[in-house]
């Protein structure tokens, strides 16, 4: 690795402009986001097909992509977001990338990093903490009712124990017993929030407005009443800054935020984006899961909000995904099976219809793996040819930068002819329900929207709140284009219920629920964790 001021003097970074964490992280201050820069440079948006359960590289892509574009000199700056410690001690492994493709210190980045999720967790918990308290506190109370009150704690660890709790045990000094229970801080809308606001200010503001729950007289109830908003802020204070590392053969990487695709936007922070924008010609994004999910919601909410517009998306696919659907199962994906393949394909074609429905130019990255064939593997860039799409096989695992120059050429001719704004899915000034619908229909093929009664009485209470007018984020199984994480491939003729729409006011979007949502995973079976260690030396071995 490098020292970091040379990473920064590559971006011209004042080494003391520089808030260093040891000899290989940085925070950067936001001073060097530059509104002229960012909107004159050339966004890349990298997304993917339906994945498997371990995911089909999208990181890895980014990071080498990144390389690539490094060495046919263009200036280019991945900007990616920080890894969950569930993922790392779990079932995925880490979220830096892996072999030539990687972004370093991969240890750090994938453990405690520069502290961000650490604050993002503590400001959560403090309001909650404040809700118990305001609901204890006879003298002060704002009379919230406990039975409206849904912002659980969150802690950064996959622990299904602690899904379902109940506080306020022990008699009348240790709270009011109530229902409750944790999510991972990945869902927090802290954490949504953090990745949306472009400044301290904007930061505070949008913390104010999270909304807590009602008064028993039926009054709503945010975070700005129970005066949240300041001691909230003042614990992100420096976890609003993007940070600085590097790809493993030298080029900038800024790392910042992590919020979930399937409950939030999936993306890495506004700031961190622009950031990079405004240092580099280049700046390679990723949205979280399918681009049905995360990558929707980044031109949807992300764009919609910050001004934002990709010059380009890849497409990741992987052999073994496109078998999975086309019905192999998981353990013969990597063996050959060109029927599987074939008609896994159809997923592949809904995602690059979804693309080009934005009205940007699309490239499929064809993620190689040691037991690909080359007939296979030719089989999708013919089949990409015949849609129109330019493909390109990337070998960034084996091969690093090298192994994605030619995809880096296809992004580039795709950025340099692109001259027009995305087209949305969506006008935010639309009711709620024709904005799902548009959704469920036009990205993820389905014939109609079912709502239970309690998804009724959220939309009546969203109209009471006045937040009618906020897009929508869609949680959604990432395993399917439906909300059946079942029907795999591309599923037709197939509805979509809403089961209830939840609040996030601060983030400023709603939250319709569709099918069961994980927000507090539970550890598999042999988890990652296991085969971490550390030596006397303190070398860590067993990350991935």
């Amino acid at each position: 690795m490098k020292p970091i001021r040379e990473i920064a003097a590559q971006l011209n970074i004042a080494e003391d402009d520089l808030i260093l964490y040891g000899k290989y992280k940085a925070k950067v201050p936001l001073k060097y986001i530059d509104a002229a820069a960012w909107s004159r440079s050339n966004l890349i948006l990298v997304s993917a097909i339906s994945p498997t359960p371990a995911g089909e590289g999208k990181t890895t892509i980014s990071i080498g992509l990144t390389q690539g574009m490094n060495r046919i000199g263009k200036r280019t700056t991945a900007v990616l977001r920080e890894p969950s410690l569930g993922p790392v001690f779990g079932i995925k492994g880490g979220a830096t990338g892996s072999g030539r493709a990687q972004v370093v210190p991969m240890e750090d980045i994938n453990l405690h990093f520069t502290g961000d999720f650490s604050a993002v967790e503590k400001a959560h918990n403090l309001l909650a903490a404040l809700i118990d308290n305001n609901i204890q506190n006879r003298k002060y109370s704002l009379g919230i009712d406990p039975r409206t009150v849904h912002w659980k704690r969150v802690m950064d660890m996959n622990d299904r124990s602690l899904r379902k709790i109940i506080v306020g045990l022990g008699g009348t000094l240790s709270g009011v017993p109530r229902e409750t229970g944790f999510d991972i801080t990945a869902a927090s809308e802290v954490m949504a929030i953090l990745c949306l606001a472009e400044s301290l200010a904007d930061l505070k503001a949008r913390l104010g407005n999270i909304f807590v729950g009602f008064t028993h007289d039926r009054n709503p109830v945010y975070a700005r009443d129970l005066k949240a908003s300041g001691a909230m802020t003042a614990l992100l204070k420096d976890a609003i800054l993007p940070n600085l590392v590097q790809t493993i053969e030298g080029n900038p990487a800024i790392i910042h935020g992590g919020p979930f695709a399937n409950i939030a936007q999936g993306t890495n922070t506004v700031l961190a984006t622009k950031m990079g924008l405004s240092l580099s010609d280049y700046a390679v994004t990723e949205a979280g899961f399918a681009f049905d999910l995360g990558a929707e919601k980044f031109f949807d909410i992300k764009c919609g909000y910050s001004g934002l517009s990709p010059k380009a998306v890849v497409l990741v696919a992987t052999l073994k995904a496109l078998k999975y659907h086309g019905g192999a199962d998981l353990q013969s994906v990597n063996q050959p099976d060109k029927e599987a393949l074939k008609r896994g394909m159809r997923n592949l074609e809904k995602h690059l219809e979804n693309i080009l429905a934005f009205k940007v130019g699309a490239a499929v990255a064809i993620n190689r793996f040691s037991s690909d064939t080359d007939e296979e593997l030719a089989m999708v860039k013919d089949r990409c040819r015949d849609l129109g799409v330019s493909a390109s096989v990337a070998d960034v695992w084996g091969k690093g930068g090298e192994g994605s120059m030619a995809l880096a050429e296809i992004v580039c001719d795709i950025a340099a002819k692109c001259n027009t704004r995305y087209k949305p899915t969506y006008d935010w000034t639309w009711d709620i329900p024709k904005k799902v619908e548009t959704i469920a229909r036009n990205i993820y093929g389905a014939k109609a929207v079912e709502y239970t009664a309690k998804a009724k009485d959220d939309l009546e209470k969203i109209k009471r709140l006045g937040l009618e007018k906020l897009p929508v984020c869609m949680a959604k199984t990432q395993n399917s284009l439906s909300d059946d994480p079942k029907l795999l491939g591309r599923p037709e003729n197939f509805s979509i219920q809403v089961r209830e729409i939840e609040v996030a006011a601060g983030a400023g979007f709603v939250i319709p629920i569709t099918g069961e949502i994980m927000r507090m995973p539970g550890l598999p079976l042999i988890p990652a964790a296991e085969k971490i260690d550390v030596d006397d030396a303190g070398n860590i071995t067993g990350l991935f």
